[in-house]
């Protein structure tokens, strides 16, 4: 027993010692560097090395120790001593000392050179103390984490990083020459799809060319379907190489748009010549109702119309139906005018939101990219049709990936806040913090998510919605995370303090979910004044979360019928009948490259299909949207609504795609017919874009009245990068109104706030309804609501349900063709004439 206790007081004691030196260490380092003058625009900082001059661009000036730049990714001696002894308290009080472990040189360029280079603090003398370093921002320390994960990214993300080629390759190599020739065709064929899927096509099609050379030698030692599954791959690599080549380095906006005519044509054919030979082999050895010859049948006529070929370089037996890519619909169409906007950022999938983040009363864009090495951009509308990079003005250097954006004025300051999510289908490798964007009012943003308890948790999501759950006046947030691939990852729930802060209290509000969570919608769905929460599970049931209003919330989907798709991805809530109800949307996932032939030949897809739930306004729900003409398997991904035409029904665009390079189908545009049935537009509407669509965003960002769309595009992997899509909406010739709403008791964006407008539209009365919010659960609408009102030439009464006190307020005559600010409690409004410009310059 003394022993033991001898032995336990020792260990305290150096401990204690540990702590000791651990603290005084750097103030020791820093003494013996700093008898010189500083360096002019430089800091101190800890490294491997000691204490070190650096300047702002990450230059190492100090002579002491190494000069080399990977001195500051190293622990220094003392910091690691520290944080491994320390205990917590003491590590809570020393941030500082643990600030330079693995910190990339990026931390010191996220902040502009300061005019006048600080100076070296002076030696600690017997009779004077150090002072104290200022702790690192919550935003310094989110430029830190997010440059650690794009560290780590090569070594163990599954979609961005090379560790499986790099393993592939070590292999091949070390094969002895006797090696038997089926091991090295499994090398050569997984290691060429890696090499494609990296964006290194030529090589990868090089090693797959040699795989498929070897076939006449191994193929008797394969299962039957390799073959043929090889064949096919080779050809979707071509493909990729084709799209390269011709779609990726084009600025047509007929670029990879169904049907592909024009500037689509590819100038140069190879690759696509090669992938078609590649798919009509398959289309000879498979049989005609299997899943790959459906695949290649799509492929085959995507790859002709490529060449200027189409239907003619396809066997008559292997064509699919004229009509497939034809539509009797006289819809208009939306040219793609990103490039000349200034929008057509080159990047993987992301989110996108838009909004008025500089008070200067035009739509800006922050755009995201899931890559982890990738900034986050921030788009400012110059007013005249165009918009220009303004990330590091706006303070976001450094901040990295996001697959997806969600905003509401978080803290009530009036200027619109912004949550970044990541992680996203990375299962384990997806621990990313997320971010949240205080908006500082001039379009500068701070993020203070690791102040304000939302970015510790780091489970991988991409989705999010804000509400007042609890009817408080202050804006919740709900964080749809993935239990997937071996991660137990629970959903989060905070609620806002009041100040801006949250605190995280899902398991006290029901709220877990535990699901492969892909969407999220808040709506009242039983009129009672309190929002509940629609949830979308990959691969398990969707969730109906009612307001229990104590707090809590109870999973009422089962009984209200509203559990399917099994295979979910995006939703939202809308009023698509304008009864005056929510519904519910859901996208059905996956499908692929099989489910468009499928379509075109009148079959029935493998794929899901989406649901439309039509809410009654009491909490019943009624599934219609196979009878309103929602049959075709999408796999949709981004996704909003908006009304294309401002007739006062709510259309929607679905970004379709998967995480496979090959599954080139077209992104789908559906407009509604006053509530009976949704008529596909989309290639008349020119939204067939072949390359994958996510961050999808309404908002009339020409100031004309109606509603513009911007699409932010690309893959999972590397080698699936593609141009963001802005397609102009050219009028209809319907009269609108823009509302602005300014929440007093409400929370300060109104969100949740519904809006009923009774017009006299060609004669007729009737009333257009509407909810603030940012509409899909994968991109993001401005909280400025649009409302279409056809014909009309005023609102003859606009009524405003206020979320959170359940205020009624009621103005009458408010006129059309206009911004109009409402503030809560205030009986009049505010108008704003806008001037209308022509996206890509100059005025109309």
């Amino acid at each position: 027993m003394f022993t033991l206790r001898l032995y336990r007081r020792c260990i305290a004691l150096l401990a204690m010692l540990a702590v000791a030196f651990g603290a005084l260490a750097p103030t020791l380092a820093q003494a013996v560097v700093s008898g010189g003058a500083a360096p002019e625009g430089a800091v101190m900082v800890c490294t491997a090395s000691g204490m070190l001059w650096v300047q702002a661009d990450g230059d190492v000036l100090s002579d002491e120790g190494s000069s080399s730049l990977a001195d500051l990714k190293k622990p220094c001696t003392w910091c690691s001593m520290h944080a491994v002894a320390a205990p917590p308290a003491t590590q809570a009080a020393l941030p500082l000392l643990r600030c330079a472990q693995d910190m990339p040189v990026a931390f010191y360029r996220a902040g502009p050179r300061p005019a006048v280079p600080p100076s070296p603090p002076p030696a600690p003398s017997a009779n004077t103390a150090p002072s104290p370093s200022p702790a690192p921002s919550s935003h310094d320390r989110m430029v830190a984490l997010l440059a650690e994960v794009r560290d780590r990214t090569k070594d163990e993300n599954e979609y961005q990083g090379d560790f499986k080629v790099r393993d592939l390759r070590a292999r091949l190599a070390a094969l002895p020459p006797g090696a038997p020739l089926r091991e090295r065709w499994e090398i050569l064929a997984h290691l060429g799809e890696g090499e494609v899927l990296l964006g290194r096509e030529r090589e990868g099609v090089a090693l797959l060319e040699e795989a498929f050379a070897l076939l006449p030698r191994v193929g008797a030692e394969l299962p039957p379907e390799w073959p043929m599954e090889l064949t096919f791959r080779l050809g979707t690599s071509w493909m990729r190489v084709a799209e390269t080549e011709n779609c990726c380095a084009s600025d047509s906006p007929d670029a990879c748009l169904l049907p592909i005519r024009g500037g689509g044509i590819h100038a140069r054919p190879e690759g696509a010549r090669r992938a078609l030979d590649r798919f009509l082999e398959v289309l000879e050895g498979t049989p005609a109702d299997s899943v790959l010859h459906l695949k290649a049948r799509w492929l085959a006529a995507v790859a002709a119309q490529t060449l200027g070929e189409h239907p003619g370089a396809i066997p008559p037996e292997h064509r699919l139906p004229p009509g497939a890519f034809e539509s009797p619909s006289t819809f208009p169409r939306f040219p793609n005018v990103a490039a000349r906007a200034g929008l057509a950022t080159f990047s993987l999938s992301g989110g996108a939101a838009a909004e008025d983040y500089d008070g200067d009363g035009d739509l800006d864009l922050l755009v995201s990219t899931a890559e982890t090495s990738r900034n986050i951009r921030y788009w400012r509308n110059g007013g005249d049709g165009t918009f220009s990079d303004r990330t590091a003005e706006a303070h976001l250097e450094g901040i990295l990936g996001g697959l997806n954006l969600v905003q509401g004025d978080v803290d009530g300051d009036g200027d619109t806040d912004v949550v970044v999510l990541r992680g996203a289908w990375f299962g384990r490798g997806g621990r990313h913090p997320n971010s949240l964007l205080r908006n500082r009012g001039n379009g500068v943003f701070d993020d203070v998510a690791l102040d304000a308890g939302i970015g510790d948790a780091r489970l991988p999501t991409q989705s999010a919605a804000f509400a007042d759950a609890d009817n408080d006046g202050d804006l919740d947030l709900f964080v749809a995370n993935e239990t997937a691939f071996g991660l137990d990852a629970p959903c989060e729930f905070h609620r806002n303090r009041g100040d801006g802060t949250f605190v995280e209290s899902a398991r006290e509000a029901r709220l877990l979910n535990g699901g492969f969570t892909k969407g999220c919608a808040w709506g009242d769905f039983d009129g009672d004044g309190w929002m509940d929460l629609y949830v979308s599970n990959l691969g398990g049931p969707n969730r109906l979360y009612r307001n229990n209003r104590d707090g809590t919330f109870e999973d009422v989907a089962p009984r209200r019928g509203v559990t399917g798709p099994l295979g979910s991805f995006p939703c939202w809530v809308f009023d698509f009948d304008q009864d005056g109800n929510h519904d519910v949307f859901v996208g059905g996932y996956p499908a692929g490259p099989a489910d468009a032939a499928a379509h075109a030949l009148g079959i029935p897809p493998g794929g899901e299909i989406p649901r439309l739930y039509r809410g009654d306004g009491r909490g019943g729900f009624e599934e219609v949207g196979r009878a309103l003409g929602l049959t075709r398997a999408a796999s949709p991904m981004g996704c909003n609504f908006g009304d294309f035409d401002n007739d006062g029904y709510p259309d929607f665009l679905l970004g379709t795609g998967n995480t496979t390079m090959w599954d080139l189908i077209p992104n789908l545009a559906y407009r509604n017919d006053r509530g009976r049935r949704f008529e596909d537009v989309t290639i008349p509407g020119g939204f067939g874009h072949l390359q994958k669509g996510h961050g999808i965003v309404f908002a009339d960002l020409d100031d004309d009245g109606d509603q513009d769309v911007f699409s932010q595009m690309g893959g999972a992997f590397l080698g699936d990068r593609f141009d963001d899509a802005l397609y102009e909406n050219p009028g209809f010739g319907n009269r609108w109104l823009a509302l602005r709403l300014r929440g007093v008791k409400a929370n300060r964006s109104a969100i949740g706030a519904r809006v009923r407008a009774e017009i006299l539209d060609g004669g007729v009365l009737r009333t257009v309804h509407g909810t603030v919010s940012s509409g899909g659960s994968f991109g993001a609408n401005p909280l400025r609501l649009h409302l279409g009102l056809g014909k009309a030439e005023r609102v003859e009464t606009l009524s405003i349900t206020w979320p959170g006190s359940g205020t009624r307020q009621v103005l009458r005559g408010v006129p059309a063709d206009r911004e109009v600010t409402v503030t809560e409690g205030e009986d009049r409004w505010v108008e704003r004439t806008l001037r209308p410009v022509r996206l890509g310059g100059g005025a109309r």
